[in-house]
């Protein structure tokens, strides 16, 4: 499957993973703005004076559990939706269970780095959040917290 990119980069994604970047695509109505060539990604709304809603996000292709991972969490920023009373890092946390989950459901076991970015991703974002005034960890985070912070 190609998958658009920026207009001077056509990306192929390999056939296993394909599949479910279409679907992602179509079931969120997403847009992907730019593959990234980096591990990293993000994910936006664009709401228009005329009621249209536009869901843009950026991640790398998937080629491997972990760039599949990274996509779908920026997928799942959508899926879960921006319109919670969360903390920054509990959205954080939802969107990683949802991807795992995600990724099980597609017949694809996340690796030990994947698992590990889960885990790096989650301790700073719950450092961040202590950085910024954080007074009470919530306690499905509170695994998270390293002694650094």
């Amino acid at each position: 499957m190609r998958c658009g990119g920026r207009a001077d980069t056509i990306v192929r994604v390999p056939a296993p993973f394909a599949d479910i970047v279409a679907a992602m695509k179509q079931r969120y109505r997403l847009r992907v703005r730019k593959w990234r060539r980096d591990m990293s990604g993000a994910a936006w709304q664009v709401r228009y004076g005329d009621g249209r809603v536009v869901n843009w996000i950026e991640a790398p292709p998937p080629k491997t559990p972990i760039s599949l991972a990274i996509f779908l969490h920026e997928v799942g920023h959508h899926a879960i939706g921006f319109d919670h009373d969360w903390l920054r890092c509990e959205e954080e946390y939802a969107v990683w269970n949802w991807t795992l989950e995600q990724m099980r459901a597609a017949g694809v076991e996340p690796d030990e780095r994947t698992l590990r970015r889960v885990e790096l991703s989650m301790r700073y974002a719950v450092g961040q959040a202590l950085r910024r005034g954080l007074k009470k960890v919530p306690a499905t985070l509170a695994r998270f917290v390293t002694r650094a912070a």
